[in-house]
């Protein structure tokens, strides 16, 4: 099995930020809005490069939405940014009906999602907003895993016609994935096996794939698959590995109820019903804690994946 480590470890929401400041230099028409979280959402470079093609919204994040949407019938491409909790739940209505319903070009930039948030607690730490994401028609949501790939992301997302909903995260984390291109809607093979298909996104690929290597050691051969975009989900990279193991975990930093796990529930019972194993939080709100803390108590983590392996396994 090939062996991912890591020399450095960084925060997600550093890779939107530099992935930012590249599109103000290589693209005049990207734009960026924040609502009073420049510090939180690294676009301070950004800002300092471009200071006219920056808007300080402040804590209206409704407005925020609306303001963006009506950029891009100018031609701009708006980048907004706050946390992923008021990225969404506070302004679904204002994304529905500005954004997704006419189908306009903005990038909803997401920090701060799930329990890794930590110590801000259930009021921050949304784990809904995959599922209120994806469900809305034309928005293409994405969950990148590490430093490199959300720069990557922001990068790619620029040059995508429609609206996107882009998620990252606080914690610092280790930086596995190769700089370079990303392709919207490709999941990425990263390990391959024959016993079990892991199905992982966001901050929930590393602890998958370190759970790969402990089950290695026990025998037991993993298919790890990065599925950084949900919507539109790489049907085929699942129903391609699950042929071959005749099982399935998903993992996600999210609510079980609308998240990854379902998307890919609904593609196995429509094409080859599988054994399904769901690693993600049980229908419940967090807490404040440490985000190690929180990802071992609400079962996201190597552990909590390992556990969910072996009950699939025997499943089969």
């Amino acid at each position: 099995m090939k062996k991912y480590t890591y020399t450095e470890k960084k925060d997600t929401r550093s890779g939107f930020g530099d992935g930012l400041t590249e599109l103000g230099r290589t693209n005049p028409n990207v734009v960026a809005l924040c609502a009073d979280l420049v510090g939180s959402l690294k676009m301070a470079d950004f800002i300092k490069e471009n200071p006219e093609r920056f808007f300080q919204i402040g804590i209206a994040e409704a407005n925020m939405m609306g303001i963006a949407a009506g950029m891009t019938i100018g031609g701009k491409i708006p980048f907004t940014g706050t946390f992923a909790n008021f990225s969404t739940g506070r302004v679904y209505d204002q994304i529905r009906q500005s954004i997704a319903y006419s189908n306009k070009n903005v990038k909803i930039c997401a920090s701060h999602a799930g329990v890794t948030l930590g110590e801000d607690g259930a009021t921050h730490q949304i784990l809904e907003d995959i599922g209120l994401m994806k469900m809305l028609p034309g928005m293409t949501v994405i969950n990148p895993c590490d430093y490199n790939q959300t720069k990557a992301a922001t990068i790619a997302i620029a040059d995508f016609d429609g609206p996107v909903y882009l998620r990252f995260g606080r914690p610092k984390v280790p930086i596995f994935m190769p700089e370079g291109e990303f392709v919207i809607g490709k999941g990425i093979q990263l390990t391959e096996g024959t016993d079990v298909t892991i199905v992982a996104t966001g901050h929930l690929v590393w602890e998958s794939l370190q759970a790969a290597e402990q089950l290695e050691a026990e025998g037991i051969s993993v298919d790890v698959i990065n599925i950084h975009t949900i919507k539109p989900l790489d049907e085929e990279i699942i129903l391609k590995s699950v042929a071959k193991t005749g099982c399935i975990v998903t993992a996600e930093e999210h609510n079980k109820l609308g998240g990854l796990g379902e998307s890919v529930a609904r593609t196995l019972a429509l094409n080859t019903p599988t054994p399904q194993e769901f690693v993600a939080t049980d229908d419940t709100f967090g807490e404040s804690g440490t985000p190690d803390q929180l990802m071992a108590k609400y079962g996201l983590d190597a552990a909590a994946v390992i556990k969910a392996v072996k009950k699939v396994i025997s499943r089969k």
